[in-house]
C-alpha cells in the first residue's frame, strides 16, 4: 500500500501538513489528484493519476464493491504519489448517486425579543433546528425511494445562500436587532451506508478523511472561487460514467443539487445492445464515431443508439431542473464537466434542441465546458490536467482547502464559524 513508501524531495521541501489529496471515485474511473497548499491561498497540483474501474465496482455512482474500489484507488494513488514525490495522508472524497439529497431551504424565524442583539449561541440553536428538520425530510425521501423506513442519513455539505433581518440583507447577523430572521442555506444528506463505504475505503488506504463532498457541490465550489458575495449564476452538469449530477447556482449561492442514474456508460451499453458488441468494443466505437474510416452503416446504428439514450437523458435533465422551485428563473449558462460530457451529440442536443422552452429560462442557455484554468485557486503544476474530466477532482481540492482554513482559524468571521457549525 502507498503508506509504505518514503517521502522524497522535489524542487523544494514539501511539508506533509501542506499536502492534500482529492479522490474522485467515479463509476468509470478513479482520479487521484495531489496538491500542495501555498502561502498565497492557492493549491498547486503536483501529482495526477486515473485508473479504470471494473464493471462491478460501482452502481449508480455509489460504491458496490469496497475491496475492488480499494484496489483501484491504490493503483491511482501510487502513480499520483510517484509523480508528486510525496506520500498523501489527508484526503477529501467525492460522493454521488441518486440517493444524495441536496436542497436549499428558506426558513423564517420569529425572535422573541426583537431588541436583543442576535448572538452566536442563538444562531447555532436556529441552525441546529433547521438541520434536524432538513435531515428528517431527507431521511423520509430516501426511505420512500429505498423502501426502507429505518434508513439512516448523514449531513454531508452545507453552505449559506443568504441571510436577512426584517427584510434587510446582511452578511453577518451577529449583533443586529430585529424580529424576523430569514436564512437560506444549502444542505446535502446521504444514506449512512454510502458514507460508511467511503470511510472504509479511506481506512483501508491508510488515509485521514478530511471531508466528503457532494460532487456537483464541489464543482460549484471550483467555479465560485474565494468571493463570498459572488454574483456567479450557472447550471453545472457533471456527467460521469454512471450518473448525471446537476447543481444550480444563483448569485453565488447553491440552490440545490439533483442527480439521476444516466451517464456515459448508458450510451455505451445502448450501443453494445443494439449492435451486439462487447462493452469494450462499444466504448471504442462511441469514442471513434467521428473517424471517417468508420463504415457508414455501423456509424449510423451507433448514432441512432446514442440518440435513443439522449432522449431519456434530456428528459432526466428537464425533470431535475423542474425541481428547483426556489429559483424564479434558471441561469442561462450551462457549464459541463465529467467524461460523459465529451460526447459531441450530447452537447449538440443541449445547444440545439428546444428542451429548455418548457422550463423557467428567460432566454436560450449557453452551453460550454469548464476549463481547468477557470478553477479558482487551483494551479496545475503537473501539466497533466488539460480538459474538463478532472474538474470534479479540482473542486474537491477546493472543498478540502476550505475545511482546512475554517478548522485552523476559528476567528476569521461569521461565515467561517457558521460553516463549521454546519459541518459538525
Amino acid at each position: 500500500m502507498q503508506g509504505t513508501k518514503q517521502e522524497t524531495t522535489t524542487a523544494h521541501k514539501i511539508k506533509p501538513e501542506n499536502i492534500l489529496l482529492a479522490l474522485d471515485i467515479g463509476t468509470e474511473f478513479v482520479k487521484a489528484v495531489i496538491a500542495e497548499k501555498t502561502s498565497d491561498d492557492n493549491l498547486n497540483i503536483i501529482g495526477v493519476a486515473k485508473e479504470h474501474q471494473s464493471m462491478g465496482n460501482m452502481y449508480a455512482g455509489a460504491i458496490a464493491d469496497i475491496q475492488a474500489v480499494v484496489s483501484t484507488c491504490e493503483k491511482a494513488l501510487s502513480r499520483a504519489e510517484e509523480m508528486a514525490g510525496v506520500v498523501s495522508r489527508t484526503c477529501v472524497v467525492g460522493i454521488a448517486g441518486e440517493l444524495i439529497k441536496g436542497n436549499t431551504r428558506t426558513v423564517r424565524y420569529k425572535r422573541k425579543d426583537s431588541n436583543k442583539p442576535i448572538s452566536d449561541n442563538e444562531m447555532q440553536q436556529i441552525i441546529q433546528k433547521v438541520q434536524d428538520k432538513a435531515g428528517e425530510q431527507a431521511r423520509q425521501e430516501i426511505a420512500l425511494e429505498t423502501d426502507n423506513p429505518e434508513v439512516e442519513v448523514r449531513l454531508i455539505n452545507s453552505a449559506i445562500v443568504s441571510l436577512s433581518i426584517d427584510g434587510y440583507k446582511v452578511s453577518n447577523p451577529i449583533g443586529f436587532k430585529g424580529s424576523d430572521l430569514m436564512i437560506q442555506f444549502y444542505t446535502a444528506f446521504a444514506p449512512l451506508v454510502h458514507i460508511s463505504a467511503i470511510e472504509k475505503v479511506c481506512a483501508e488506504l491508510n488515509l485521514d478523511l478530511l471531508a466528503v463532498a457532494v460532487e456537483p457541490f464541489a464543482v460549484c465550489r471550483a467555479c465560485l472561487g474565494n468571493e463570498l458575495d459572488s454574483n456567479f449564476s450557472a447550471i453545472v452538469m457533471d456527467i460521469g460514467g454512471g450518473t448525471t449530477d446537476i447543481a444550480v447556482v444563483d448569485d453565488g449561492g447553491v440552490e440545490g443539487t439533483k442527480m439521476f442514474g444516466i451517464g456515459g456508460r448508458s450510451f455505451t451499453n445502448q450501443i453494445a445492445n443494439e449492435l451486439s458488441l462487447s462493452y469494450k468494443n462499444a466504448e471504442k466505437l462511441k469514442i471513434n464515431l467521428s473517424n471517417e474510416k468508420l463504415k457508414s452503416t455501423i456509424a449510423k446504428q451507433a448514432i441512432d443508439a446514442i440518440d435513443n439514450t439522449l432522449d431519456v437523458w434530456i428528459s432526466g435533465v428537464e425533470l431535475a431542473l423542474s425541481d428547483f422551485e426556489n429559483v424564479d428563473y434558471l441561469p442561462s449558462k450551462i457549464l459541463l464537466c465529467g467524461g460523459g460530457s465529451s460526447l459531441e451529440s450530447l452537447v449538440e442536443r443541449l445547444e440545439n434542441d428546444d428542451w429548455w422552452q418548457e422550463l423557467p429560462f428567460n432566454k436560450k442557455p449557453i452551453v460550454k465546458h469548464i476549463k481547468p484554468s477557470e478553477v479558482s485557486g487551483v494551479i496545475d503544476e503537473s501539466g497533466k490536467i488539460n480538459d474538463h474530466t478532472f474538474i470534479t477532482a479540482m473542486g474537491l481540492l477546493r472543498v478540502g482547502y476550505d475545511t482546512y482554513s475554517t478548522d485552523e482559524n476559528a476567528s476569521e468571521g461569521f461565515r467561517d464559524k457558521l460553516n463549521r457549525i454546519l459541518r459538525a
